[in-house]
């Protein structure tokens, strides 16, 4: 029992680290366009991300995709820039609610992403076969779902809080929110090491 509270934790603590912010940022991006109400389809898109996470580690535990450093952390902030430019332009159409398809592709590949960012690291804490780090990964993945769902209603209970206290519309929350995700990822593309090599 032990063991599952050391890599659930380091799970949780992936995902809540306030200096691997970009995480945080594709949550509240991929968030801003949803109410409470709108649990389920929340929950679905998170779980895509973290089976997205997860079969990105199993892959590269077993040595079948690895991607260059560089690679991912160009790929990281542009996944949040197409997640919130996506919202920029769907902001209050319908079409927007009846369909998460793009959005749910979008999600499973940030989550392939970023799984493939903290692989080097996840290998690197484990030792054995492949095959001896499948509960650990297991154990990981739960520690991320749920850091992800606090986040996640955090998110929403901001939200909420805006669009009552301040009147704003569910469409101006989603714009203002998503334009300032825009500004803060544009930064981090253009300061890419993939660039300066």
């Amino acid at each position: 029992m032990t063991e599952f509270w050391i890599y659930f934790n380091i799970g949780l603590k992936h995902v809540l680290d306030v200096f691997a912010y970009d995480h945080i940022l594709f949550l509240l991006v991929l968030t801003v366009p949803y109410d409470f109400k709108d649990w389920k389809r929340i929950l679905l898109l998170v779980s895509l991300f973290t089976l997205g996470h997860s079969l990105a580690l199993l892959l590269s535990v077993f040595n079948i995709i690895i991607l260059k450093v560089n690679v991912v952390e160009l790929l990281i902030p542009l996944t949040i820039l197409i997640t919130a430019v996506y919202n920029l332009i769907t902001s209050g159409k319908s079409s927007k609610k009846d369909s998460i398809t793009f959005i749910a592709i979008i999600t499973v590949f940030f989550g392939i992403v970023h799984g493939l960012g903290f692989a080097n690291y996840f290998n690197g804490i484990l030792d054995g076969k492949p095959t001896d780090k499948f509960i650990p990964l297991t154990e990981f993945a739960l520690g991320i779902e749920c850091s992800q769902i606090i986040v996640v209603i955090i998110a929403l209970l901001l939200s909420f809080m805006v669009q009552t206290l301040f009147k704003f519309s569910k469409r101006d929350w989603t714009l203002t929110m998503s334009a300032f995700i825009v500004g803060v990822v544009i930064p981090m593309i253009i300061q890419s090491e993939i660039w300066h090599k």
